[in-house]
């Protein structure tokens, strides 16, 4: 009885006849209305309230059905990001490519799937990598069999496209929402280019760069952080912004830079840093 009490079909019903009672009664106080005309006008006000309802039964489907999609969404997306996790463990490189590339689009479809995919992006360059090219960088003299080299090339293909779906991820610089960040503190990284690109909290101590790091027109809106890195090739910061913090203590750069081409919001750190003959401080 206390469910029927609460039934909104049943109140819809109640209200439609009190006012086509209402209405027709109220109608019929007027005797140039005849009874006819004032019933047909009764009802009809009774059936807008009816028809009210039915709109908001509508309504109140679509959106039980949009939930219901949403909720759908999500276990899909859930399990197509559990999945790649997973295939990123694959031994064929192919493989391991195809499940970055799966990553990325589930970050442009799913925003809240964007610092998470970024974050594995990052956590992949940082597994150990050994490639010949480093071994030549630093000096060392270490013999490679053919088959380790081609395994090294393949992986370093690898890291390549983690390096650039990360800039496919991040947003434009000068646009707004969430700002994204990354951690690269330990990584070994071939090519990082960031150009044009909007990055939060930037942090890559430690970390090893064989070609270059390339924050052309990139908008560096959190602290920067690069300590203690071993830079072989290029840092290219032109019309780069930086707008918090920016440290590079005891980092070297092996060729020159040039920090008077970037916009720096204070003063970077620069105890113990090496570059390139031939570099610009300001």
């Amino acid at each position: 009885m206390k469910r029927l009490l609460k039934s909104p079909l049943l109140w819809t019903l109640l209200s439609s006849v009190v006012v086509l009672v209402g209405v027709t009664a109220w109608l019929l106080t007027d005797r140039a209305t005849s009874r006819g005309d004032a019933l047909k006008t009764g009802a009809l006000a009774g059936g807008a309230i009816a028809a009210l309802y039915g709109l908001w039964l509508n309504d109140r489907r679509r959106r039980t059905e949009e939930d219901r999609h949403e909720i759908e969404r999500s276990r899909i997306s859930d399990e197509r990001f559990a999945k790649s996790i997973e295939l990123l463990g694959n031994e064929a490189d192919q493989v391991r490519v195809g499940a970055m590339h799966s990553l990325a689009g589930l970050a442009r479809t799913r925003p809240e799937y964007r610092q998470t995919v970024l974050d594995v992006l990052c956590a992949y360059l940082r597994r150990p990598f050994e490639h010949p090219s480093f071994d030549v960088a630093a000096g060392k003299k270490i013999d490679w069999s053919d088959e380790d080299r081609a395994a090294a090339e393949r992986e370093r293909l690898v890291r390549r496209a983690a390096e650039r779906l990360i800039r496919d991820i991040l947003p434009h610089a000068g646009t707004t929402g969430p700002t994204l960040s990354l951690n690269l503190s330990d990584a070994r990284l071939d090519k990082l280019g960031l150009l044009g690109r909007r990055v939060g909290w930037f942090g890559a101590d430690r970390c090893e760069v064989l070609t270059y790091i390339d924050l052309t027109d990139t908008q560096l809106s959190g602290k920067f952080l690069l300590e203690n890195a071993t830079i072989h090739g290029k840092f290219e910061v032109t019309r780069a912004s930086f707008e918090r913090k920016v440290s590079l203590d005891n980092t070297v750069v092996e060729t020159s830079v040039d920090l008077s081409v970037a916009a720096f919001a204070e003063p970077p750190s620069l105890e113990g840093a090496k570059f390139g003959a031939g570099s610009e401080m300001s």
